[in-house]
């Protein structure tokens, strides 16, 4: 089962270069998380993807956020949202289980950014937008633990907005004060993996240079000046299963791409 994350930065403005992957690198791939469709469900192309094969779920919203779920196999199970977000309207979480020849739990999300921060002195203040992506990674947590507690295969993958070390980025000077690499965005991190969760594409691919995201702006695509922010986390029953990862960084040399690449694990299920 090969399952690929991908944020792709708006459906309608995304299309081609998302069916020309799908025809193309993607071709293979089994389950295809999105984020940032930015679009409401009545509106997604549904009938689109289901002509080329896909079952289709989404959890979408008006112009920001939104995810979906792209399957060749069938889905049962599907939520969306997570638990704990009182007034929380924002679509960042989508989570199926996808029936292959072994059951995975597929969970795809969001996470917030959280920017700007604010500082008190060289400390940043745990309000704001800031206080929502530590508080949203908190209600995260809560749920990976409980799917801990099934004691099944199941993926965490999406766009993180989490640079989990420095050498996740060309640059790290410059995210020193970001809300993606402040210390207490990498605890919190930190704090899931350590319930048990293996991080798929690093497990296979230690080396410094590996990026998935790359700025629109300052030529940083063409200077490889990137971060590495989409992730997929494993539970102890799908890194048994786990046969290879890797990120297809050639998608972000598109006419009109995203500014996120596709990252992808293949499980022997």
């Amino acid at each position: 089962m090969k399952i690929v994350t991908f944020n792709i930065n708006g459906i309608k403005a995304r299309l081609d270069a998302l069916t020309a992957y799908l025809q193309g690198a993607g071709a293979d791939a089994d389950v295809i998380c999105l984020q940032e469709i930015k679009s409401v469900d009545e509106a997604f192309p549904r009938e689109y993807f289901e002509a080329m094969g896909y079952r289709v779920e989404t959890h979408g919203q008006k112009s920001f956020n939104g995810v979906a779920i792209l399957s060749k196999l069938p889905l049962t199970d599907v939520r969306r949202g997570l638990a704990g977000g009182d007034g929380d309207d924002h679509a960042r979480w989508i989570e199926a289980v996808v029936m292959g020849a072994q059951a995975v739990r597929v969970c795809g999300l969001y996470l917030p950014n959280g920017n700007p921060v604010e500082f008190d002195g060289n400390a940043p203040v745990q309000t704001g937008k800031y206080g929502y992506k530590l508080g949203w990674m908190a209600r995260m947590q809560a749920r990976v633990a409980e799917v801990l507690a099934l004691e099944e295969a199941a993926v965490f993958c999406g766009d993180y907005n989490i640079i989990p070390q420095d050498i996740d980025c060309a640059k790290p000077e410059a995210w020193a004060k970001d809300a993606l690499a402040l210390p207490p965005s990498r605890a919190a991190y930190r704090q899931m993996l350590n319930l048990g969760l293996t991080e798929g594409l690093r497990a296979q691919n230690p080396n410094p240079g590996l990026y998935t995201y790359w700025d629109f702006q300052a030529g940083a695509w063409e200077r490889n000046n990137g971060i590495r922010i989409d992730h997929h986390l494993l539970t102890p029953q799908a890194a048994d299963l786990l046969t290879a990862s890797g990120v297809d960084k050639s998608e972000r040399g598109r006419e009109r791409p995203s500014d996120h690449v596709p990252v992808w694990i293949t499980l022997a299920a």
